[in-house]
């Protein structure tokens, strides 16, 4: 993989964001954006003990999704109280996905700001809580609606391996899903990454980003960036939604919601065998292409 580091600004003005990262699509890491905000010393695991500790939630292990898989379907239940004594009491690999912990607590939407000046578009009642375990994994995937992703990292620190949409078929998509068939599970890590490159060769030539995020950085990820995350420490973040900016993006979007993750559940149900061989074939051929072309 030919990977570089993501600008880091301090802070940043509408206009200079707009310029050099909104509108060219490129990411950027903002320092002190949240810091002005009170989550930044006031959001803990005490504090969310307290204020949702007994709100059930779904909880995902580190297992890649295979032929029969339900999309976005939970490993387990538990409340969120217990879920924190788990991961704060030493590693564990399990995360809590698309947490709306504002729709429990609503008086935490007051502890932070929307970054209006940045970006129109804001889904303002969904921002979502994202929770992880010391080395628990999000695998690499992008967004299904497209939307602009600004994600703000809240204790701990978090890995995070970007690429443009753009590098999906190098990535080894799968037809018809938002995730690579390839698993890049400590991908930073010579003797435990699991990429197996002989097996998936067109990820040499996949170009992206490597960083680390600290308690208070947030991301700025253009829409339809792929995304892979890895616990470092027992963390949350936030992720504040933006509607793509452009028409022909939020079509998109509208149709892998509804058109493409109803087809691919549907033959999931009905022939998973033949529905993930059929689209192993394709992806395989695509990632040749890329070969060549390289």
């Amino acid at each position: 993989m030919e990977l570089q580091q993501v600008d880091i600004v301090s802070d940043i003005s509408a206009e200079e964001f707009k310029k050099k990262y909104f509108d060219p699509q490129v990411p950027v890491i903002i320092k002190d954006l949240a810091k002005k905000w009170p989550a930044y010393s006031k959001w803990n695991w005490q504090y969310f003990k307290q204020v949702v500790g007994n709100e059930r939630v779904g909880i995902y292990n580190n297992v890649k999704s295979d032929a029969y898989t339900p999309i976005n379907k939970a490993d387990d239940y538990t409340t969120f109280g217990e879920y924190i004594d788990m991961i704060s009491s030493g590693p564990a690999e399990w995360r809590v996905f698309l947490f709306n912990i504002f729709s429990h607590a609503p008086q935490l939407i007051k502890d932070f700001t929307w970054p209006d000046h940045l970006a129109k578009g804001f889904v303002k009642r969904v921002p979502m809580l994202f929770t992880g375990g010391k080395g628990s994994i999000t695998h690499l995937h992008f967004d299904i609606d497209l939307s602009h992703i600004f994600h703000t990292q809240f204790i701990g620190r978090k890995r995070v391996l970007l690429f443009p949409y753009s590098e999906q078929y190098k990535l080894y998509r799968k037809p018809f899903e938002v995730l690579s068939i390839a698993d890049f599970s400590n991908y930073y890590d010579a003797e435990k990454s699991k990429l197996n490159v002989s097996q998936f060769p067109a990820v040499e030539f996949a170009k992206g980003y490597d960083m680390i995020l600290d308690h208070g950085d947030t991301l700025f990820m253009p829409g339809g960036y792929w995304h892979h995350m890895e616990y470092l420490d027992s963390g949350f973040a936030m992720s504040l939604r933006a509607l793509n900016s452009s028409a022909a993006g939020k079509l998109k979007g509208v149709w892998n919601l509804v058109g493409m993750r109803s087809i691919d559940t549907l033959l999931k149900k009905v022939a998973p065998g033949k529905w993930y061989n059929w689209k192993e074939k394709k992806l395989y051929k695509a990632a040749e292409k890329e070969i060549q072309i390289a």
